[in-house]
C-alpha cells in the first residue's frame, strides 16, 4: 500500500503545472483539502482520497491507474464518489457522495476550501457569485450546515 507521503508526492506530480481559477498552483488546493480532512478527524484513507480527489476528474490520473493503484478499496471508493461524471446532475453527484462511507468528509473539506472568501475574493464578480451559489447548493444537497 502507498503511504500518505507517497500519495501526496504522486498527487503533486500528477497536478504539476496546473493552476486554479485564481492562477495559484493547484497543489495548494490539494494540500488545503488534505489538511481540512485531517483537522476534521479524517483517517488515512480519507486523507489519501483528499490528495487524489480531483486526479481522475481533471485527467491528472486515469481511472485505470486508480483501479490498479496500491490504495485501499475505501480510498478508491471515496475518490470515485467525489469524482464528477459527465452529464451527471448535482443531485446524482450528492447522492453518490452520501452513499459512500467517508466521502462526505472529503467533499466537505473540498467545499470549505473552494468557498473560502479569501480565495474567492481574487476572482471577478460574476465568477465569484456563480461559484458561491454553486458551492452553497452542493452544501445544501449534502445536508451540510453553513460554513
Amino acid at each position: 500500500m502507498l503511504t500518505l507521503t507517497e500519495v501526496e508526492t504522486l498527487a503533486r506530480t500528477a497536478h504539476e503545472g496546473q493552476t486554479d481559477k485564481a492562477g495559484r498552483p493547484y497543489t495548494e488546493h490539494l494540500q488545503a483539502v488534505a489538511d481540512g480532512v485531517r483537522s476534521r478527524g479524517g483517517d488515512p484513507d480519507q486523507i489519501a482520497a483528499a490528495w487524489l480527489h480531483d486526479a481522475v476528474e481533471d485527467d491528472a490520473l486515469s481511472e485505470t491507474w486508480l483501479t490498479d493503484a496500491a490504495l485501499s478499496d475505501r480510498t478508491k471508493a471515496v475518490v470515485r464518489a467525489v469524482t464528477k461524471r459527465a452529464g451527471e446532475t448535482p443531485q446524482e453527484y450528492a447522492g453518490r457522495i452520501l452513499a459512500t462511507p467517508g466521502a462526505l468528509l472529503v467533499k466537505e473539506a473540498d467545499l470549505a476550501h473552494n468557498a473560502d472568501p479569501a480565495r474567492l475574493a481574487v476572482l471577478d464578480e460574476p465568477t465569484r457569485t456563480r461559484l458561491t451559489e454553486k458551492y452553497a447548493r452542493m452544501r445544501a444537497l449534502l445536508g451540510l450546515t453553513a460554513p
